[in-house]
């Protein structure tokens, strides 16, 4: 019988394509295992968990374990813990400090030790505190019955109820606590008693009243033999400069007994960190796109901080994959514009908006202010060349200003006249050499200027031919599935979008069957909104404290530079602000030619309950103000080439009585002739969310009446800072962002260096050489803090009268400081009567003032 042929096998199925990209995102989470540990944290974990063995006899004692934001906190004290498991006899608990407040961080801390003795040990616990109550029998017997089916947390809420019942039973409490530490740390004999090493952490994130009540369960409850603390913070937000700045001598004496030694975790170094920054681009599966000089470029720009270096790579995939706009240049250009996004988001966001200088293109006129400014500031030592002069004439002209003469001995007051139209943040960027060396990178690509174009209009689009994605790309592509080696691709969708099927895959907007980035697709119009700005690098991290949660992290740190920064930004603890009582018809007209371009206005607004009336100009504002008058008016200020169209409308708005209620002038571009312009309408001016916000709550409430005498002032204050909310601060990351100080002086140029200092870090610094301008300020915008010297042309007691003055006619009832040139009992005895913080001669005095204002509004 014939024999068929064997059958050919079966072609394999086609495998199904994968529902994800490439390309992944990093965690934030710290490091729990050694063999997760890539920058050498793992030797000081031994060697620390080592010494706090050693040190068992040595107990009660406090370790802490001091570093600044993202440096690595969380990571070192999770691997010493996971040593500590190899130790006999020693068991570990953790605390996180941020997960309580006030009072209750005092019961959880406690809580939570006890919760790691046995249940045989707390019910003897609790039967002696029951009987050192000398209570009933009877009542004593209930409790033992009881307590009898309790578990341990059971027992442990028991025994914290009876605990902390009265007064008389917290000053028994150490002793309670400690015969129960004595009881669980007893062994066998000729072994070495337990030990319970109890691991603090995030209590630097924590409000003062956290902090202290932390303090005071390990100081004063807990300092017992048998335990031993190690507490993750950054020592300088707790120092006398820092969070608790205004503990008495005696609270600052108690903090320093907290911390018998610290141990500071160094940066890591310069090679740990380039490898770190390898293996984060290979987890998230970039790897191919970060050469040398952008490894180098990480390294150095994120001040060897790990979890920056995360921030960053997450960034980059992000941006990658979804922003058409980087499908034409390169990973280079993408890490130099997110690191103005992260550290100098002011900047940012004058780069990309709409109308951010005259001539639209505000890194020009940042360059060009940079040599104008050397030039004029060289003048004083001959006369520059005649290209030079001609450069600087030019500028000038752009802002209806002339070149002194002679120049010699004119160049600086030319200069201060040009600053005043210039945007505020420039006069502290261009002494930033991390600023500018950055800008420099990004500008002197040969398509810095369609680069720039890009950013400020968005993507091409799609619709027309395929366009050539860069070549610096091609590392990633070739890889690509869909790609083709000449670097064609159809579309123009973001470089990296993977061409998965739908909804893991694919490109926001691309039709069936389409693909995007890499293979083309429908685009999008306009960019991806930029992440929240980082901490600066003044604040540092090994890698992987817990996930920092977003918030506020106001503007331009002086990154790289061990410069303070000059926004805000720690994290802040979940405050809760009181219920807002808004009227139920709050109307607002807004006045904007590009509102697409400041969606934030809308969001606050919307946020806040508000009824928005938006149109684009001056001659549809009016009409609306003849339908229905508004409680509050929001305008821009340039539009289209009028770059002083919203002030010509509020005037011609004012002077026609239209409209006189209050106005904000919401714009990208803040310089001091724009606020001073805008003052003079009694209008206020901000470029930022919060102050948007808080400009509104203001015109929401209903005027007070007025108070007259300073009395009154001074409890205020005192009722003031009573209730505002506790919130974490970390002072040398955060800034000063948001706050507004007015300087009144008839001798500004002596406190300008001060005040130079304290914008650079964020705050709003105006500063009044008249009494009439100080009101006019007071008069057009909020003030947080008031600081004024004594004696004005020859009158010693100026400064008194102009204080006693605003108390008594209600213009200003908030903080006030006086800084003069000398001290003595009467001038003391004076401010105080008009409610002041103080006399002072020192600057350092007048910094603790701000930070302790910007510290009890937050």
């Amino acid at each position: 019988m014939p024999t068929s042929a064997p059958l050919p096998p079966a072609a394999p199925s086609p495998a199904a394509p994968p529902l994800h990209g490439p390309f992944a995102l990093l965690n934030d989470e710290p490091v729990a295992e050694s063999e997760a540990d890539l920058l050498g944290a793992g030797g000081a974990a031994r060697q620390l968990a080592g010494l706090l063995v050693a040190s068992r006899d040595s107990t009660p004692f406090t370790l802490a374990v001091d570093a600044g934001w993202g440096m690595g906190k969380s990571s070192l004290m999770r691997l010493v813990d996971a040593e500590l498991t190899q130790a006999p006899e020693v068991e570990t608990v953790w605390y996180n400090a941020w997960t309580s407040t006030g009072a209750d961080a005092l019961e959880g801390l406690i809580k939570s030790v006890l919760m790691r003795f046995d249940r045989r040990v707390l019910r003897r616990g609790l039967a002696r505190v029951t009987e050192r109550r000398a209570l009933l029998r009877a009542v004593r017997a209930l409790t033992t019955v009881a307590a009898g089916p309790l578990g341990v947390a059971g027992l442990v809420d028991e025994l914290w109820k009876s605990l902390s019942v009265n007064s008389q039973a917290r000053n028994e409490m150490r002793g309670a606590i400690g015969d129960l530490v004595q009881e669980w740390s007893e062994t066998a004999e000729f072994q070495p008693r337990r030990l319970l090493v109890v691991f603090i952490d995030d209590l630097d994130r924590c409000s003062e009243e956290t902090v202290l009540a932390v303090c005071e369960a390990v100081k004063v409850y807990l300092d017992v033999p048998g335990l031993a603390f190690v507490i993750g913070c950054d020592r300088s937000a707790l120092g006398p400069n820092g969070l608790l700045r205004d503990l008495s001598p005696a609270g600052s004496a108690f903090m320093e007994k907290i911390f018998q030694t610290s141990y500071r975790i160094p940066a890591a170094d310069n090679h740990g960190v380039k490898d770190y920054i390898r293996w984060c681009a290979r987890t998230a599966g970039v790897a191919p796109l970060l050469d040398d000089a952008l490894v180098d470029l990480l390294a150095q720009r994120s001040d060897r901080n790990p979890r920056r270096i995360k921030r960053l790579v997450n960034g980059f995939v992000l941006e990658a994959t979804l922003n058409p706009v980087w499908r034409d240049f390169g990973p280079g250009a993408v890490i130099r514009t997110l690191l103005l996004q992260y550290f100098y988001p002011d900047f940012y966001r004058m780069m990309t908006g709409p109308s951010g200088t005259v001539d639209g293109d505000v890194v020009a006129e940042f360059r060009m202010y940079r040599e104008v400014r050397r030039t004029l500031l060289a003048a004083a030592a001959g006369q520059p060349p005649a290209q030079e002069l001609t450069a600087v004439r030019d500028f000038l002209a752009t802002y209806d200003l002339l070149v002194p003469e002679p120049l010699s001995t004119s160049g600086q007051a030319a200069l201060t006249a040009l600053e005043r139209q210039l945007p505020s943040e420039f006069p502290d960027l261009v002494i930033n050499p991390a600023f500018t060396s950055l800008v420099d990178e990004l500008t002197g690509r040969p398509d810095a200027d369609r680069l720039l174009q890009r950013l400020r209009e968005g993507p091409l689009g799609s619709g027309g031919e395929p366009t050539r994605m860069s070549q610096e790309w091609a590392p990633m592509w070739q890889e690509m599935s869909g790609s083709r080696g000449d670097g064609y691709a159809t579309g123009f969708g973001p470089p990296l979008a993977w061409q998965g099927p739908e909804p893991y895959g694919g490109y926001p907007g691309q039709g069936p069957g389409g693909s995007a980035g890499m293979g083309g697709g429908g685009g999008r119009p306009g960019a991806v909104r930029p992440p929240e700005p980082l901490p600066s690098p003044g604040s540092q991290p090994p890698y992987g404290e817990p996930a920092v949660p977003q918030g506020v992290f106001p503007a331009q740190p002086s990154y790289g530079q061990g410069q303070p920064p000059a926004y805000s930004q720690q994290p802040q603890p979940a405050y809760q602000p009181p219920p807002l009582v808004i009227p139920p018809s709050f109307d607002v007209l807004w006045v904007d030619d590009q509102p697409d371009r400041k969606g934030v206005v809308r969001e606050v607004l919307e946020a806040l309950g508000a009824q928005v009336n938006h149109v684009p100009k001056s001659a549809a504002a009016v009409q609306a103000l003849r339908n229905r008058t508004p409680d509050l008016l929001i305008s821009d200020i340039s539009r289209g080439s009028d770059h002083a169209a919203g002030f010509e409308m509020v005037e011609r708005l004012r002077a026609d009585g239209n409209y006189d209620g209050p106005v904000v002038f919401f714009t990208i571009r803040r310089s001091t002739d724009r606020e001073e312009r805008a003052a003079g309408l009694g209008a206020s001016l901000t470029n930022n969310a919060q102050e948007l916000r808080d400009l509104v709550l203001a015109a929401l409430r209903e005027p007070t009446a007025p108070v007259n005498t300073a009395a009154l002032a001074v409890e205020a204050m005192s009722v003031a800072r009573s209730q505002a909310p506790a919130r974490q601060r970390h002072v040398a990351a955060t800034g000063l962002h948001g706050l507004s100080v007015l300087w009144v002086d008839d001798v500004v140029d002596s406190v300008r260096g001060v005040a130079t200092d304290l914008r650079r870090e964020g705050a709003t610094v105006q500063l009044a050489d008249t009494e009439q301008d100080a009101l006019d300020w007071l008069a057009a915008h909020r003030v947080d803090l008031l600081l004024s010297d004594i004696t004005r042309d020859g009158d010693g007691e100026a400064g008194f009268t102009f204080a006693k003055k605003l108390r008594d006619e209600g213009r200003y009832l908030g903080p006030l400081g006086f800084f003069a040139g000398r001290i003595n009992p009467d001038r003391e005895a004076r401010a105080q009567a008009v409610g002041a913080l103080g006399v002072t001669t020192d600057s350092v005095v007048v910094r603790r003032w701000v930070e302790q204002v910007a510290q009890e509004l937050r």
